[in-house]
């Protein structure tokens, strides 16, 4: 929602082409819940030109319906009642050198933490330099990571085109999106490839380049399968990506536990018996980390096997920042290593670590209520 982080198609309806100009603001009332900030970047696939709200509708209702509470945000505010959150960034016509004129003001007016990006189909329909045209995606994506480097970028490989002329320069753009997203990861950024070119077939496509309803519904379910593969991006499941759960080790059954409800920066976490006091009540918030006390963040003093895991002030920093990972696992996002029983303790008192990942239960983790 608007204020007053793979691959996402911007669709380009031949409608206004507008050079480099700064995007007309939305209505003045932004819609908000508090929710982990996530932008839908793009051109008209994006704004849901023939099916206003696009793809945004299904993917909020599958974010509504597995309780993950997610903000939408932009300047652009467009869809139907069924559309939880109208704000978005998708702008008709726009090639990807437009978005790139006017992204950083966009990330610094509504600081998303997660972008879907799906631009590059007017550069097609246009004839706009397109053998550049990959070159052009991979400074916007440098642009972004830059702007915002804790955010979640997620680039989605580009919907189909029925001509057939089109559809083949789609297909060597799209080739060239894997290998530069790779090389954005390899180099520690937050980026992340969709297949959306497959999810949606070309029988699907109102007017040869708008998806159609269940097309647009294809490209949701896309998103979100993406958003769900990828810890923190939106958040953790019955709330906001800020409701305090405590992290129970699965071996153990003892909870992630602040020694006597301590405050003292440097404290050491351990396992303890749950019991839901607040030494035990941790938020894992839009920015990766794990609070506690409000003010208080999970904090690796390290990088190294064995490095003690403490509290200290939340300074936002690389070694407060923790993933969420399929397995179960905890990991650093600065040192790559996980959360650890050490040496497979089960008692109470028993200290915890960062060690390598190796996927064991005294690793493992679950978030409970």
């Amino acid at each position: 929602m608007r204020r007053t982080a793979r691959w996402f198609a911007a669709c380009a309806a031949l409608a206004v082409i507008v050079t480099g100009v700064v995007a007309p603001a939305g209505p003045a009332d932004a819609e908000s819940n508090g929710g982990v900030r996530v932008m839908p970047l793009g051109d008209s696939i994006t704004e849901g030109t023939q099916v206003p709200g696009g793809y945004r509708i299904g993917l909020w209702q599958r974010l509504a319906n597995g309780r993950y509470t997610t903000d939408f945000v932009g300047s652009q505010y467009n869809g139907p009642g069924s559309l939880g959150d109208h704000d978005h960034e998708g702008h008709p016509g726009w090639r990807i050198d437009q978005i790139d004129a006017n992204i950083v003001g966009w990330l610094n007016s509504y600081q998303p933490h997660t972008l879907l990006l799906h631009i590059g189909t007017n550069d097609i329909l246009q004839n706009y330099n397109v053998s550049t045209a990959p070159n052009r995606l991979s400074t916007l994506i440098d642009r972004i990571t830059s702007t915002a480097p804790a955010a979640e970028v997620f680039v989605a490989q580009l919907t189909p085109l029925a001509n057939s002329g089109q559809e083949a320069a789609v297909r060597t753009f799209n080739a060239a999106v894997p290998g530069i997203v790779q090389a954005k990861a390899n180099a520690g950024r937050h980026v992340h490839l969709v297949d959306m070119h497959s999810a949606v077939p070309t029988a699907d496509l109102i007017d040869g380049i708008h998806p159609t309803a269940t097309g647009y519904d294809r490209m949701a379910a896309a998103w979100y399968a993406a958003l769900q593969a990828v810890p923190g991006s939106i958040g953790v499941p019955g709330g906001t990506g800020g409701t305090a759960t405590q992290v129970v080790g699965v071996q153990s059954g003892r909870c992630l536990d602040v020694p006597g409800g301590s405050t003292t920066n440097g404290t050491q976490v351990q396992l303890y018996d749950c019991w839901g006091g607040a030494m035990q009540r941790w938020t894992y918030t839009a920015g990766r980390q794990l609070q506690v006390y409000g003010s208080k963040c999970l904090d690796a003093a390290g990088t190294a096997n064995g490095t003690r895991v403490v509290i200290w002030d939340c300074t936002g920093g690389a070694n407060q920042q923790w993933n969420l990972n399929a397995n179960g696992t905890i990991s650093g996002a600065q040192s790559g290593r996980c959360l650890d029983a050490a040496n497979w303790g089960t008692a109470n008192g028993t200290k915890i670590t960062l060690w390598d990942c190796h996927g064991g239960a005294n690793q493992q983790w679950s978030l409970r209520n």
